[in-house]
């Protein structure tokens, strides 16, 4: 049996993209009877006590955090809990300097693990002014672990690190648990609901309430058009901004912002909508996991054109449409030809369901990741 630990910032119930992603994973392994998998993360929040959590199966260790720094978690724990962890592949989620530095400062550590792959998901975007001193440790780092996992090849070509690695990098596309698109019937009920609630044409964002998702664009992107709505599906610090923007383009009964929903919920929202729009403005979105839930149930959809992952997943006049970041004016003129052409609209989605089925899903992701593992042992 092959033991593995997964580390990262957080983990389940914290929700974000790399979250998503690392749960699925550790999950599926779970489910291997070839593998025994465990989770280092830090709390989310202030917490002074680590917590062990068997957590849908996983076993997962929550170590002590005092807070954040620059969106790194403090964690005066972590260094000797790494000291004390030993498997047989170590698997790092990056960006998680905290990770990085506990190998890199403690050489000793890497005896602990007979391999180390790491889960390349985006380079540090926002917080550049850090890069000039951690830039040369995270080089030692990439240059002694064993494998570099990217979830599409735009993630080499346009990282500043991966381009100097791409030897041992390895592409395995992010993975989603679609089982539940096959069973819409249970749903049909919600699906309606939502309908007669939020009307026809429906728009739809699903995503943290953060600066580069770009939501100011997209609410500012629907002013002209009429008779459509947009729902906004989120938490986060730009609430209370992005409602006052709402207002302030007299927009209240056309726009809505609801917190993050049930999962149940969730899926009926994507089948209830017409399109799904991803405004993302920063390469801080590295893939749009959302992009491949909306796919999966037939929707078509707007993206921008970032040189990350995006637009592998979400490609131009095949499965949707794809914009240049920050282009009000472009997300306009391309949700008018969706709303207002239904077989362009249909053709889209239909293409988008057989993409995300076919290259998308929680087990290809699981069973590339495990094969990777076979190999590098």
């Amino acid at each position: 049996m092959i033991s593995v630990v997964q580390t990262n910032k957080a983990y389940y119930p914290v929700i974000g993209g790399i979250e998503t992603i690392v749960t699925t994973l550790a999950e599926g392994l779970n489910a291997s009877p070839e593998i025994d998998v465990r989770v280092l993360v830090c709390s989310g929040g202030r917490v002074v006590k680590s917590k062990n959590e068997i957590v849908r199966g996983v076993k997962v260790k929550y170590l002590p955090t005092l807070g954040k720094i620059a969106s790194l978690p403090i964690s005066p724990t972590f260094f000797e809990a790494m000291r004390r962890t030993h498997a047989d592949i170590l698997h790092i989620h990056e960006p998680f300097p905290l990770a990085d530095l506990a190998l890199t400062l403690q050489p000793s550590v890497w005896k602990n693990f007979r391999r180390v792959v790491v889960s390349w998901h985006s380079d540090i975007v926002r917080q550049k002014w850090v890069l000039s001193a951690y830039a040369p440790l995270l080089h030692r780092f990439l240059k002694k672990a064993d494998r570099i996992i990217v979830a599409t090849p735009n993630h080499i070509d346009t990282s500043d690190f991966l381009c100097h690695y791409r030897q041992k990098c390895e592409v395995i596309p992010y993975g989603v648990d679609l089982d539940w698109v096959r069973d819409r019937s249970s749903r049909s009920n919600l699906v309606q609901q939502y309908k007669e609630q939020f009307g026809s044409p429906l728009i739809l964002f699903v995503g943290r309430l953060v600066y580069y998702k770009g939501i100011d664009f997209l609410i500012k992107a629907l002013k002209p058009i009429k008779n459509a709505h947009l729902l906004v599906v989120g938490s986060g610090p730009l609430h209370s901004e992005l409602e006052g923007i709402i207002r302030s383009q007299g927009l209240d009964d056309r726009a809505s912002i609801i917190p993050h929903v049930s999962s149940e919920n969730l899926h009926a929202l994507y089948e209830a909508s017409d399109v799904f729009v991803l405004p993302s403005i920063e390469p801080s979105e590295a893939f749009g996991i959302v992009q491949v839930e909306a796919m999966a149930c037939g929707k078509p959809v707007i993206s921008t054109n970032l040189p990350t992952g995006v637009t592998f997943v979400n490609q131009h006049g095949l499965t949707g449409i794809t914009v240049p970041p920050r282009d009000i004016q472009a997300l306009t003129s391309a949700i008018e030809m969706l709303i207002k052409n239904p077989e362009l609209r249909s053709m889209y989605g239909l293409a988008a369901e057989r993409r995300a089925l076919r290259e998308f899903t929680s087990k290809a992701m699981v069973e590339k990741t495990l094969s990777l593992y076979k190999n590098i042992l």
